[in-house]
């Protein structure tokens, strides 16, 4: 196992460390996906696909709206677009819907990280020669225009001949690290995207596709959260924070002095506002888009009630059958917005939110 990786990951400084410890009490307070309405939360990740797409592929240079991206996914017609643009979008969305979908039974290895590329390309005819295979010939991280031209190199990457080796070291102790649990998951997450871009392993694609195995990666590891909030959309909106942590951190890696603050500071960023975004959803001001309207009506009279109250006194007050009522308290307990209060025949309850 190659402990330098252990090495970057043990110099985290302490605020980065707690910035983890606050994602993970956000991560506590989401309600699964099964404990809210799954057709609420089907028009989250369908909305989601579109968002990210459009704004993975915006950070790399398409110019593609999120309204042109739901255009091209409805199967209409964008002509004034590149035809590279729409069909990078078309990769990526596609992909990123397999990972939402099927995420408990995909391997994170080299042989999908390699799968995930082929599938990401698929549509582009000119990077057919390379796709799935890493790169052959030298590559340099670029920060890019809107039009897609470099603006700025940031580093230069792994020579290409040194890159199969690069990339099973940085798979196998990713996987080892996961399993001895010794490292905390974002952290590992966090080293191992950084850790892939400064590779920069495939000729072309290499943003899109960390970005792929992010979501992925937080899947997998109990952030259940992810299809619900774009991870992407909050990276663009801070694009030039994003290529300077990289650079940042980058330019100390195969050096004495590796440093993965700069990249972990941005990085826990982004995954805490993903999750405080997440919790939004199920806020108070959202709960309407939760519950069913027969559900609203029993929220709306808990609202009006400052004493405790019975499953009984609803009923009688809102005609709702009972069990239409215990669906909405069990959902509301689990929110923690309402609390239980004694058992049996005489358990009443009291909002607490």
């Amino acid at each position: 196992m190659n402990y330098k990786f252990n090495k970057r990951i043990d110099r985290l400084p302490e605020n980065i460390r707690e910035k983890i410890n606050n994602i993970d009490l956000l991560k506590g307070k989401w309600i699964s996906g099964a404990e809210l309405d799954r057709q609420v939360l089907e028009g989250l990740k369908k909305s989601v696909l579109i968002t990210s797409a459009g704004a993975s592929t915006r950070i790399e240079g398409s110019s593609l709206s999120d309204d042109d991206v739901e255009r091209l996914m409805r199967g209409l017609s964008l002509q004034t677009f590149k035809d590279r643009d729409k069909q990078e979008v078309r990769g990526y969305f596609e992909i990123l819907d397999n990972v939402f979908s099927s995420y408990t039974t995909i391997p994170f290895s080299e042989s999908t990280i390699k799968f995930f590329h082929k599938e990401l390309l698929k549509y582009t005819d000119k990077d057919e020669r390379h796709r799935g295979e890493y790169k052959k010939t030298e590559n340099k991280v670029a920060m890019v225009s809107p039009t897609g031209e470099p603006i700025e190199i940031l580093f230069d990457t792994t020579e290409a001949w040194k890159t199969p080796k690069e990339m099973q070291e940085l798979v196998e102790w990713t996987q080892q690290a996961f399993l001895e649990k010794e490292i905390h998951p974002l952290a590992i997450i966090g080293n191992f995207v950084v850790e892939f871009l400064h590779i920069h392993p495939f000729e072309d694609g290499n943003g899109r596709l960390s970005r792929v195995l992010t979501n992925l990666l937080l899947l997998q590891h109990g952030y259940k959260y992810i299809p619900y909030v774009s991870h992407e959309k909050i990276v663009e909106e801070n694009k030039i924070d994003y290529y300077l942590a990289l650079r940042n951190s980058q330019k100390t890696f195969r050096s004495e002095a590796e440093d993965l603050s700069y990249w972990m500071t941005f990085f826990t960023h982004v995954l805490y506002t993903q999750a405080q975004q997440a919790l939004e959803l199920i806020s108070e001001t959202e709960v309407a888009k939760l519950l069913s309207p027969q559900q609203q009506r029993v929220w709306e009279y808990i609202l009006t009630q400052n004493n405790e109250f019975t499953p009984r006194e609803i009923e009688e007050l809102t005609k709702i059958p009972r069990p239409t009522i215990s669906q909405v308290l069990e959902k509301l307990l689990k929110l923690k917005w309402i609390e239980r209060r004694g058992l049996g025949r005489g358990t009443r309850y009291i909002r607490i939110k």
